[in-house]
């Protein structure tokens, strides 16, 4: 199964547009041409440009969403399959290099995911008690990226409850027995629950923390009958030709079940002047030949944009890009570069408060990490481990791909809860080997297998402290993490 998350983002759009250029006939009655017919103020050819442009940054978390959605909620055989909307799907294992629908996966936890359709009424989510020295958060993100509310170990305490996911356009009352109501921006949203695993033998007892998480709708909660169900949606499939073929037809798709926000007013205006939004077909190879140069090297500009903000997301610190890239509608502000940087670096990621992720590609001096030329070394001082009221990790990705690497001691991280087992240096200090091969017998406890190829690399700060030292906020913290040198 091809990823459309990274389909989305890569040099094949580039080459895609220049054939696609000249593919097909030119037409007056193509998505632009239709909407310029009742546009007064017709956007000229460098104007059309920089909407698609815009378009294409504002539109691309929101179709990277769609398409973990289609793989794990709709499409039984896209081999990332989860289960049905508003059932919820335990992962009894955590991520490992197999797993390809999302970039920069989490393995410290094991997921609990579900797909909530919220149309015809809301949904309640119930969680368990959890051991007080355990970490557990659920994370609801909407189909804008937004990360609207938590529960969990920080967010409202280890305690059992039940919480209730609302749509946009809901008004009624909140049932007794309800701690919190969570609204969404969007019809359809996700939760994602996160359950700290402390070891091998520690998976039975995740299990059944797991199996006490429970999703209903709210009528049945309230033990009444169900509403009218929500029509039936015949979902436009994901393929390996998500961009090259049709962008913005996703996009389309999308936007009719997100009411538009009032930071959403001008970019959805924009947009509606070249034809698209809810509603519409934008089919990029009906366009003449005039409008596919236009969109499409404005798709290619706005490409461009999100890789160069994701490179340089944050403050340099040490070779590691340390912000915050991942929040509410209040933390994004109409800042669509941000988001879209934010997805591209590790879709789906937590608020600041709740997580909090240095990322590098590069070691201490700025030179590229590569496997296949150096090893390298993750020097954490004596005293001066991540600060976190829960724990932190340090997980190794392909470089190019974003994904976790196949390696022969199946490892794709290293975190605080194999501490015990990690050897220390003479001074007390932690070093992590971070190799393609193994560093020897000695050494093999602190390795983190490499790609022989490029390198990326991803710090998890799970609820760090606010208290120095700290990391946040981000990039401005007391404490910074140490950079990655080449081993001597």
């Amino acid at each position: 199964m091809n990823n459309p998350k990274r389909i989305l983002c890569c040099t094949v759009l580039c080459s895609a547009i220049a054939i696609s250029l000249f593919a097909g006939c030119s037409t007056t009655n193509d998505a632009i041409s239709r909407a310029e017919k009742t546009e007064i103020n017709r956007p000229g050819i460098a104007e059309t440009k920089a909407i698609a442009e815009e378009g294409f940054i504002y539109g691309l978390p929101i179709v990277m969403n769609y398409a973990v959605m289609y793989e794990y909620f709709v499409d039984r055989d896209s081999g990332q399959w989860k289960a049905p909307f508003n059932k919820i799907f335990n992962e009894h294992r955590v991520f490992t290099y197999k797993d390809t629908a999302v970039i920069g996966p989490n393995s410290d936890t094991p997921y609990s995911i579900v797909g909530m359709d919220l149309r015809s009424e809301p949904l309640v989510f119930s969680v368990p008690a959890v051991e007080k020295n355990r970490y557990y958060s659920v994370q609801f993100c909407d189909g804008n990226l937004y990360n609207y509310g938590y529960i969990g170990s920080r967010a409202t305490g280890n305690d059992p409850g039940d919480y209730m996911i609302v749509s946009p356009g809901w008004h009624g009352q909140t049932p007794a027995g309800v701690k919190k109501v969570f609204r969404s921006s969007t019809q359809f949203s996700m939760a994602i629950g996160r359950t700290q695993l402390f070891n091998a033998n520690d998976m039975p007892n995740v299990m059944k923390i797991q199996s006490g998480y429970k999703i209903q709708p709210l009528s049945a909660y309230l033990h009444q009958p169900a509403p009218p169900a929500a029509p039936a949606i015949q979902f436009p499939k994901i393929n390996k030709e998500l961009v090259t073929k049709n962008f913005f037809e996703y996009l389309d798709f999308a936007l009719q079940f997100a009411p538009a926000r009032p930071e959403e007013k001008e970019i959805r205006t924009q947009l509606a002047r070249i034809g698209i939004g809810p509603g519409k077909t934008f089919d990029f190879k009906d366009l003449s030949l005039e409008h596919k140069l236009e969109v499409g090297l404005g798709m290619k500009d706005g490409e461009e944009k999100v890789v160069a903000k994701s490179a340089n997301l944050g403050k340099d610190i040490n070779g590691w890009r340390v912000g915050a890239a991942w929040g509410d509608e209040e933390f994004f502000h109409g800042d669509w570069l941000l988001r879209a940087a934010g997805a591209k670096s590790g879709i789906y990621g937590n608020s600041s408060s709740e997580a909090t992720y240095p990322l590098t590609r590069n070691d201490v001096n700025g030179s590229p990490l590569d496997g296949s030329k150096h090893d390298y070394t993750l020097t954490f001082p004596a005293g001066q481990l991540p600060p976190v009221n829960a724990f932190w990790s340090v997980t190794m990705y392909d470089g190019k791909t974003e994904l976790l690497i196949k390696n022969p001691i199946n490892r794709y991280l290293i975190n605080s809860t194999m501490l015990p087992n990690l050897k220390r240096n003479k001074d007390g200090s932690l070093t992590i080997y971070i190799q393609h091969d193994s560093p020897g017998q000695d050494k093999v406890a602190n390795w983190l297998p490499a790609p022989h190829d490029t390198i990326y690399m991803a710090m998890r700060l799970y609820w760090p402290k606010v208290e120095p030292p700290s990391i946040l906020p981000p990039g401005e913290g007391t404490w910074q993490p140490p950079g990655v040198v080449v081993a001597k």
